[in-house]
């Protein structure tokens, strides 16, 4: 009995030494986000004064922004879950994943439009000649609401301005249009983190501001001493102020503050986002499919308190926009005030119905999946920031425009913004990822993915030979831009054309107010010129979800 309690006395010793001393060679920083794992220094604050590296170790989580909501990622089914009536053979079902991301809750409205609108002009006046295209051509198009055989004056004149229609979808907006505004949305909403967080002296994005003085997020990112024109008195915030005589400090991405930008979704995105599966999902498993955004195959409600009444905004049938006087099965005739139907589970409205959404990829019949299933988008064109002889970042001192095939003259680089370029041969060189910066139409359009032609068959090649490529796949017309004396053009008459796929056809998605019920799933694909609009195509804007995919720490479940 005594040498039984001697062993166990010995095995319990040999326990508590071994714990004993595999707790005193564990690392002492391990626990302390302000001591470094890889050198045991100090990570000092960013707001102190002492010396040496500066992180923002407390960092919270990425903020919200505003009208949007977080979409957690995942893996889904992309592609058709019903008939093909239309014969496009174009959603062919295929298994893609996507990061979590957040999604405006709504479409974009004529007040957050007319916003934009209203910044353009106040800063760079139409009045102005050098300016006229800016303002002017940012403008969405109303004269869509005209019809040969329809009357819609007071749509064309009222729509977009009165107050009656604020809350209402921005239409006339072409695919051009929107992603500009949405660079527009990404700068106007870092500026109001910076002063929020004292990088920026206070109401110095309003009071502050004109043509020679404006934010941009890539250059105060690039070449922070020449935001708002190099007035270092703006850049004097309470977190950034400095000697005179030292430019005040700018904040990084180190800090935390540098959001992503504000975007069109991708295609990919809008789906997954529209379907809302969580009503689906039974633990680790989705159960079934859905046809709409919506749980269940019809598109009335079965509530009793509203029993019979459409879940969406769309065509009824023949002649019918909204039902009966007195009864009104959707309570709109033509787009109705954002979020007046019910969220999905993802808290999104009207991913069915009210108007179509642009997205961000270049149309292609085939979604490549054997390629890629992660992320997937189509419209990638890399390109780089210019360096200036000082080697910096070269900021644009006078607007530059693109013509597009309609005519418009477009800014694509406002004043104060950075100016880009083309990538050569020396940035692609010995990269496994891409091998050009041109990849709209890579595996689908480009010359390797074309018929052998030989090379004096190039009948279409262009200055700009790569992005002419698609044109010997696709015969679709080809616009020439307009004579800058006479503005006229010279369109494609040629009798072979067989499609109006190209490169600059751009996928919208979900069903708008003019469409029959068919549009209203997801999964339907349909296409239009990147540079036209019409009464039925609207926007919303997303963004990524930078570190975790959820607001929780939740482990994930093996």
């Amino acid at each position: 009995m005594k040498r039984s309690y001697k062993f166990y006395l010995l095995t319990l010793f040999s326990v508590i030494l071994l714990f004993s001393t595999g707790s005193c060679s564990k690392s002492p920083f391990s626990k302390n986000r302000n001591i470094s794992s890889a050198t045991g220094w100090n990570i000092q604050p960013l707001n102190s004064k002492k010396s040496g590296f500066k992180y923002n170790t407390n960092f919270k989580g990425q903020e919200t922004p505003p009208n949007m909501v977080l979409v957690e990622g995942g893996t889904y089914t992309k592609g058709k879950v019903q008939d093909d009536p239309m014969r496009d053979w174009n959603n062919s079902a295929n298994q893609q994943h996507v990061q979590s991301f957040y999604m405006d809750a709504t479409e974009v409205t004529n007040l957050m439009y007319n916003e934009y609108l209203d910044w353009l002009k106040k800063n760079f006046p139409p009045e102005e000649s050098q300016y006229r295209d800016i303002y002017t051509n940012a403008l969405p198009d109303t004269l869509v609401w005209r019809n040969k055989l329809g009357y819609g004056e007071d749509m064309v004149n009222n729509y977009l301005r009165h107050p009656a229609y604020s809350n209402y979808p921005v239409v006339g907006v072409s695919w051009v249009q929107a992603y500009e505004f949405s660079e527009w949305r990404s700068d106007r909403y870092q500026e109001l983190i910076l002063e929020r967080e004292g990088y920026l002296a206070r109401d110095a994005k309003v009071d502050s501001v004109n043509s020679k003085s404006t934010f941009s997020l890539d250059t105060y990112v690039l070449n922070p001493n020449s935001t708002y024109g190099g007035n270092d008195n703006v850049r004097r915030g309470k977190a950034s102020r400095t000697p005179d005589s030292i430019a005040p400090k700018a904040a990084n991405r180190a800090t935390g503050y540098i959001t992503p930008k504000f975007r069109l979704p991708t295609e990919s995105e809008w789906e997954y986002a529209a379907l809302g599966l969580g009503e689906v999902r039974e633990f680790n498993n989705y159960k079934g499919r859905k046809k709409y955004p919506w749980q269940g195959p019809y598109t009335r409600t079965g509530k009793r308190k509203n029993l019979g009444d459409q879940l969406a905004n769309f065509k009824n049938s023949d002649g019918d926009y909204g039902g009966i006087a007195g009864w009104s099965d959707d309570g709109a005739a033509i787009t109705n005030e954002v979020g007046s139907y019910d969220q999905n589970s993802f808290g999104l409205y009207d991913m069915a119905g009210n108007v179509a959404e642009w997205v961000a990829d270049v149309y292609r019949p085939i979604v490549d999946d054997e390629f890629n299933d992660f992320n997937y988008f189509r419209g990638n064109d890399y390109k780089k920031f210019k360096i200036g002889e000082d080697g910096k970042a070269k900021v644009a001192t006078e607007a530059i425009y693109e013509t597009l095939s309609n005519g418009k003259k477009i800014a694509v680089t406002l004043p104060g913004e950075l100016e880009m370029t083309e990538l050569e041969d020396s940035d692609v060189r010995y990269r496994t990822q891409f091998d050009k910066g041109y990849n709209v139409n890579f595996r689908d359009g480009d010359y390797l993915s074309s018929r052998n032609f030989k090379p004096e068959d190039r009948r279409y090649s262009r200055a700009d030979e790569e992005k002419g490529e698609t044109r010997m796949m696709y015969k679709s017309p080809s616009y020439n831009d307009a004579d800058e004396t006479n503005d006229e053009f010279d369109y494609d008459a040629d009798p072979t054309l067989t499609t109006l796929i190209n490169d600059q056809a751009r996928v919208y998605k979900g069903g708008s107010w003019k469409d029959r019920a068919y549009w209203l799933d997801p999964a339907q694909r349909r296409f239009y010129p990147q540079d036209q609009a019409t009464d039925f195509i609207g926007f919303r804007n997303a963004m990524s979800r930078l570190g975790s995919p959820t607001f929780t720490d939740k482990k994930s479940r093996n």
